[in-house]
């Protein structure tokens, strides 16, 4: 895989998983964007136009990693979510789109009547 990243560090208190590359970019990436961004089918659905809107998850943190072979990681979640498998590519795009996502995230939260707690 392109991305892999050289370390992966958990920040409990701060509820962030940072993604370190051997040319010394980092990514810090909240543990509830990453679980709002699952890849798994409960999220993401069976294809386009089905994906699932995740709610309530201000609070949620990252409990587990698990490695998936070569190319990846499983993210366990305080909310039992743990079907996710984030590729190495897929973390580094939720790096560099991180501020796109999370406003679109916020944006489809609104226009469905729900408001962040955080």
């Amino acid at each position: 895989m392109k991305h892999r990243p050289t370390d992966i560090r958990l920040h409990r208190q701060a509820r962030m998983l940072e993604m370190v590359y051997a040319d010394d970019e980092a990514h810090r990436l909240s543990c509830e964007f990453l679980r709002v961004h699952s890849p798994s089918a409960e999220v993401t659905g069976h294809g386009p136009g089905q994906e699932v809107l995740q709610v309530g998850k201000e609070d949620v943190t990252i409990t587990g990693i698990e490695p998936v072979g070569n190319y990846g990681i499983k993210l366990v979640f305080s909310d039992g979510h743990d079907t996710g498998i984030y590729d190495w590519n897929y973390l580094y795009h939720l790096g560099v789109d991180q501020a796109r996502m999370w406003q679109t995230y916020l944006e489809r939260l609104e226009a469905a009547g729900h408001q962040r707690q955080g």
